[in-house]
């Protein structure tokens, strides 16, 4: 019974597993997703075995035959890596535009939405196998980079030292002591120095009313090197041509709104002119053209009326003899 539980067991991971899965994870391109809401790296088969089959495991050496020596290989190899727990086979699901929406708001997130079809989520594949294609699989593997350990080694030294101070010999302990007044002194003249160039820059401001800004060390609060920070030591602006501008800027605007409001009640007193001139007559002015339109035509009948007699007594017509007729 003990025999067939230890078959089912996987067999550990060689040593050249462990070294290809430290080099596909120095050099193989992966991408960050979220897994059971955690962040993972994965990365694509076909770029893993295409990577693998041109580093020195594929290589060809006299009297050696290569580890890989075919595609099919690789796969075999990255296959019982899968069996080993290195990664594991997971599928992408699309995720739709509103579980992204619901999901913004709930995390009240600013970010543009990205689209629902560049974006997915990724879960456990059911058939757990290593096939060369566009699958995507997630890491598992995580080594702990060597620098790690050595920072933590002085971490317990440093916390075990600090623990035997009382053992220490009379002039360490005096040098640490020190040492650490030295520091807090440090810490303390920052501190002030901070402080004073606050002061010297209010006072100058208030003096010359925002003119003139004067700052002692400029770099000392910025995201800079140490001794960046105390260089330059001073930096100096003249503002009052700013200001000059900013008002006569203002006293520009001011005379501009005038100039509209002025335009506007010219605009407004022409509008009103047109209005009067295309407003109906009154019935006195109505009857005053009626009369004079009744002059006109009494005056032109007239005018035809002489016209048409004179015409009659002129030379148009002459007076004749009976006798002339007759004849």
């Amino acid at each position: 019974m003990s025999h067939d539980l230890a078959s089912d067991e996987p067999e550990k991971p060689s040593k050249e597993e462990y070294a290809v899965a430290k080099w596909l994870k120095k050099n193989l391109i992966t991408k960050k997703t979220k897994f059971l809401n955690h962040n993972v790296e994965y990365f694509t088969a076909v770029k893993a075995v295409d990577a693998l089959m041109t580093t020195r495991w594929a290589e060809v050496k006299e009297g050696e035959e290569p580890m890989f020596s075919t595609r099919m290989d690789v796969i075999k190899f990255l296959n019982l890596m899968l069996r080993h727990k290195f990664f594991h086979r997971a599928k992408k699901v699309p995720v739709t535009e509103q579980e992204l929406k619901a999901k913004l708001k709930r995390k009240l997130e600013k970010e543009k939405k990205p689209d629902a079809e560049k974006r997915g989520k990724k879960e456990m594949h059911l058939d757990q196998e290593f096939v060369d294609g566009l699958d995507a699989y997630v890491w598992i593997y995580d080594p702990i980079p060597v620098y790690y350990w050595f920072f933590g080694t002085l971490l317990v030294l440093g916390a075990i030292a600090v623990c035997l101070f009382p053992l220490w010999p009379p002039s360490v302990r005096k040098g640490v002591y020190y040492l650490s007044v030295l520091a807090a002194g440090f810490l303390i003249f920052i501190i002030a120095l901070a402080i004073l160039r606050v002061v010297v820059f209010c006072l100058l401001w208030v003096v010359t009313l925002g003119k003139h800004h004067l700052w002692l060390f400029p770099n000392l609060t910025e995201d800079v090197g140490f001794l960046a920070s105390f260089w330059p030591i001073y930096q100096y602006e003249y503002k009052g041509n700013d200001l000059k501008e900013g008002k006569n800027s203002k006293k520009k605007k001011k005379d501009k709104d005038s100039d509209n409001e002025e335009d506007n009640q010219d605009t407004e007193r022409d509008e009103a002119d047109n209005n009067e001139d295309d407003s109906p007559a009154k019935p006195e002015e109505i009857s005053e053209e009626t009369g004079l339109l009744a002059e006109r035509e009494a005056e032109n009948s007239e005018s035809e009326s002489e016209s048409s007699q004179k015409s009659q007594t002129g030379k148009d017509f002459e007076m004749v003899e009976r006798d002339e007729v007759e004849s």
